[in-house]
């Protein structure tokens, strides 16, 4: 149903509002009509059970939607011995798709932050950027809402990220500039006053 044939008084579809949801059946139809789109035959045998592994996979490329980063990073340690320097984590692999033509892009993140009360376990921060990578996005964004999540959570002294990836976008269409690499970064607090802390970060994170 669409905005003109919905009943009197029903909440209009908006960017901002909840779009329903399908089933799983009207994902299945929605795949069966692009790859009849794209020119093949859905109904062929190697393309029987194509729509139904295909709404299977995007159940896992898309499962961020169903997390909550608040959940994540909602335990810390403040037995730490006093350490309030750098805590980073780097080269966490992480997938996302491009929200612009819904093709992979893949990269590695690195986070730092200074702790003000207490840190949060490591693998917790591999699993915020999961958290937010899949779903769709474009990479400054992934790189913002990894940020204002530690923020939030955590009220760090700073917090700097950097996201390095490969978009298929570029590589695959249009283009196609095969092993492109786009960098992005974002700092706050201590990170953003400071160009010491952001020179000290760049450092760590190139080190080998």
């Amino acid at each position: 149903m669409d905005a003109r044939t919905k009943p009197v008084g029903a909440t209009p579809l908006t960017a901002t509002a909840p779009f329903p949801r399908p089933t799983s059946e009207e994902a299945e139809a929605a795949v069966r009509t692009l790859i009849a789109w794209a020119g093949d035959n859905p109904l062929r045998e190697g393309l029987l059970e194509t729509p139904a592994r295909v709404t299977r996979a995007f159940g896992e490329f898309f499962a961020g939607y169903e997390q909550d980063a608040g959940e994540i990073l909602n335990k810390t340690f403040k037995e730490v011995g006093g350490y309030d320097d750098i805590v980073l984590v780097r080269d966490i692999p992480f997938s996302s798709h491009c929200e612009h033509h819904m093709v992979p892009f893949v990269g590695k993140a690195h986070i730092a932050y200074l702790p003000q009360e207490g840190v949060v376990g490591l693998s917790k921060l591999a699993r915020l950027v999961d958290v937010f990578s899949r779903r769709l996005q474009t990479q400054e964004n992934l790189t913002a809402q990894i940020v204002d999540a530690i923020n939030e959570h955590l009220g760090p002294r700073g917090v700097a990220v950097m996201l390095e990836a490969e978009h298929m976008c570029m590589s695959m269409r249009g283009v196609r500039a095969h092993g492109a690499a786009t960098i992005t970064h974002r700092f706050t607090g201590v990170f953003a006053e400071d160009r010491v802390e952001q020179d000290r970060f760049f450092a760590m994170v190139t080190r080998r």
